[in-house]
């Protein structure tokens, strides 16, 4: 006979015991209460109905749900990329202001910044742009857009702007002057890596910050003739 089974049946003749001693209406209802068949529980034989399995025991959790075990299907997510942040800086032989004012041609910046290949101002917003990028990656030709916002610049000092949409993107130029007729300028950018150029993710911040330096001393010889064709007064 199973352990389940004598906890109940000595159960059953105890009630029987009291209703013999007792007697009344009351013994009679014990008695009849003993005879009445049990509902099964899930208890351990031999403790209290109270105790019983925890939910996570019968119902447990799936690995898939967990996010572990490589099913794939659960609730984890996949961990993001870091942002890269190139970062570069040149001397360039004309004054701040004349640095400033050449920079803030957005629509000239494919002229000097080689993956630039086009920049367009929105007429109605003057302070947004549409920005492309073509060009060759380790092998690869990627394409990409975005659209951009000028952030309040700081004249002859700080230029700044986030994409809003498109290629995730920010940065920062900022203008050091370091003689009267001569300026030291600083780029940082900020990148989200697509996910085409992920297998080579180590590598796009050095390579990138030679295309920007690069850019950059295209653009000192760029401001120089800039600064020719301005009126003198």
């Amino acid at each position: 006979m199973s352990t389940s089974a004598c906890v109940l049946r000595w159960s059953s003749q105890a009630h029987l015991r009291r209703a013999e001693k007792g007697g009344g209406a009351s013994s009679a209802a014990a008695a009849a209460a003993a005879h009445r068949p049990q509902k099964p529980a899930l208890f351990f034989a031999g403790e209290p109905q109270t105790r019983r399995f925890p939910k996570k025991l019968l119902f447990p959790r799936s690995a898939s749900r967990r996010g572990g075990g490589g099913g794939g299907g659960g609730f984890s997510r996949k961990p993001k990329s870091q942002p890269i942040r190139p970062f570069t800086t040149i001397e360039v032989g004309v004054p701040c202001s004349v640095a400033y004012q050449c920079y803030s041609d957005r629509e000239t910046i494919p002229q000097w910044m080689p993956f630039i290949s086009s920049v367009k101002i929105l007429q109605d917003k003057p302070d947004l742009s549409r920005w492309s990028l073509k060009y060759e990656v380790f092998g690869r030709n990627v394409e990409f857009s975005w659209l951009a916002r000028n952030m309040q610049p700081i004249p002859n000092q700080k230029i700044h702007w986030r994409s809003l949409e498109g290629l995730p993107n920010r940065g920062a130029v900022r203008f050091f002057p370091t003689g009267p007729s001569s300026c030291r300028i600083q780029l940082t950018v900020s990148y989200e890596i697509p996910e085409i150029l992920a297998p080579v993710a180590s590598a796009l911040k050095p390579f990138l910050e030679g295309l920007l330096t690069n850019g950059l001393e295209r653009f000192a010889t760029f401001a120089r003739d800039y600064e020719r064709k301005i009126p003198q007064r």
